[in-house]
């Protein structure tokens, strides 16, 4: 028996296609209760993080990255690379977040809080505007071209550009003052006669680089990154058990669906609730139908809730053929939230929230690091004395200069031998080597602790201090 396919079994394996580009999704404008809800999530986000670098905390702005500074200003505080550790907890914190909320909530971030859902909608709003609601959209993509299809397209797409740029030129303000970016966007004729301009080629190119991706994510690729792009979607299913809150479809109540009239009894034409008008379809924005089961590319948006609730209220129905329930919920009536997986997030979530804040509340702008210098011998005799040799490095975290003494002590009187107090600028790493004596009579051991601790003499709540060994040689008999 042969093993080869034949011309007319071949044909569709050799044109099938492995991408299928997909079709524009038109969205119903929908109102309903969880519309409204994302008022209050997304507007907030949007106005935060428009307004931030505006702000101005201590002449500077309220939240700028200054990379060439190596200042990360935060309102009222400011870290530097060494503080990388404290960004690591932070990411730490937010993994944990999301899988409480994950576990408990489902995909309420994709769908209430999340950037791309926010600015994609932002986009279908302006699109709305000019173009209509969704049959007026298709409509007038059909259209041939004239002057009503080209004012309203053009119109639409300048306003992306508009809110893309300043998308774009906002991120950028968190890395370069808003006002010196915007002020430098202004042309100017130079000296030569030339048009120019005084913002900084690196800043332009993202600005304008943010600028596109803005444009493109939310007004072109829009599902497609919720689909394929951002990871989250994958690995949800890891999160989600049983009582995860998700928007389900009440198979039970609307099957079988069917077309009917309001004043229709529906048992007597034996149909279910749902009357099959398809708008949960046609308000979902990433194109999928909730009827047909928990999908990972559904964002918990809730927008197919309110279109069902809406059509249900028509037909003097019950509300909640589509909401936000659990899969033991729908098929016994009982929900639990509080679950292990759940109290072991949160608790997590808490002990770790918990400690970052007390360690930034208690956190000095001021550290101290000692290595002991390589290149020299273990330890040196002068005289009497016994010495070491250590390389001092004191990085000054504030965003003023102090001036820092450096005291040694420990197991035996020490004395620094070359050390005098320096005056240290913001962000400054100073370092100085430096020699700790001890009379050698002194010593009866071959390993001592040594403690050493630097002190602003400005400023009594800068201290630091590091502990080292400080060798020496066996002791006389």
């Amino acid at each position: 028996m042969s093993d080869k396919l034949s011309p007319e079994e071949e044909q569709p394996i050799r044109y099938r296609n492995l991408y299928e580009k997909p079709d524009k999704i038109y969205i119903r404008k929908i109102s309903g209760f969880y519309q409204s809800i994302r008022r209050y999530t997304g507007i907030p986000l949007i106005v935060a993080f428009a307004l931030l670098p505006w702000l101005t905390i201590d002449g500077r702005p309220a939240v700028l990255f200054d990379l060439p500074a190596r200042q990360f200003h935060v309102l009222w505080l400011t870290f530097w690379p060494q503080d990388f550790m404290l960004l690591a907890w932070l990411l730490i914190i937010s993994a944990f977040s999301l899988f409480a909320v994950t576990t408990s909530l489902g995909r309420v971030w994709c769908g209430f809080t999340c950037p791309q859902t926010v600015w994609t909608l932002i986009f279908f709003s302006v699109e709305h505007f000019f173009e209509g609601d969704r049959n007026k959209q298709v409509k007038l993509d059909n259209s041939p071209w004239n002057f009503n299809k080209i004012w309203r397209k053009t119109a639409k797409h300048a306003v992306w550009l508009a809110i893309a740029f300043a998308t774009g030129a906002t991120f950028i303000g968190y890395f370069l003052p808003v006002r010196e970016l915007l002020s430098g966007m202004l042309p100017y004729w130079g000296e030569s006669g030339i048009l120019t301009f005084d913002i900084p080629p690196a800043a332009a190119f993202w600005t304008f680089f943010f600028t596109a991706a803005t444009y493109l994510n939310a007004g072109y690729m829009r599902e497609q990154v919720c689909k394929y792009m951002c990871p989250y979607a994958r690995f949800q299913s890891v999160m989600y058990d049983n009582n995860t809150l998700a928007v389900y479809y009440d198979v039970a109540r609307g099957e079988p669906r069917g077309a009917r009239k309001p004043k229709d009894d529906p048992k007597e034409k034996g149909l279910g609730d749902c009357t099959d008008c398809s708008w949960c379809v046609q308000v979902c924005p990433v194109d999928i139908d909730i009827r047909d089961g928990l999908q990972y590319e559904c964002i918990n948006c809730g927008l197919c809730v309110d279109a069902c609730n809406a059509v249900m209220d028509k037909m003097n129905y019950d509300r909640g053929l589509i909401r936000f329930t659990s899969e033991v919920e729908l098929k016994t009536g009982n929900f639990r939230f509080f679950r292990p997986r759940v109290i072991g997030y949160v608790l997590a979530v808490v002990v770790m929230a918990t400690a970052f804040i007390y360690t930034i509340s208690s956190r000095t702008p001021l550290s101290v690091d000692v290595i002991r210098d390589r290149g020299a011998r273990l330890y040196r005799i002068n005289g009497d004395d016994v010495q070491n040799v250590y390389t001092v490095k004191i990085n000054n975290m504030d965003n003023t200069s102090h001036s820092y003494t450096l005291t040694v002590s420990g197991d035996y009187p020490f004395r620094v031998v070359n050390y005098r107090k320096v005056e240290i600028l913001p962000g400054e790493v100073f370092t100085v080597p430096i020699r700790v004596a001890v009379e050698r009579k002194s010593l009866d051991s071959e390993k001592a602790r040594l403690v050493m601790t630097v002190t602003s003499l400005d400023d009594d709540s800068l201290v630091a201090t590091e502990t080292t060994s400080f060798l020496g040689p066996a002791p006389r008999k």
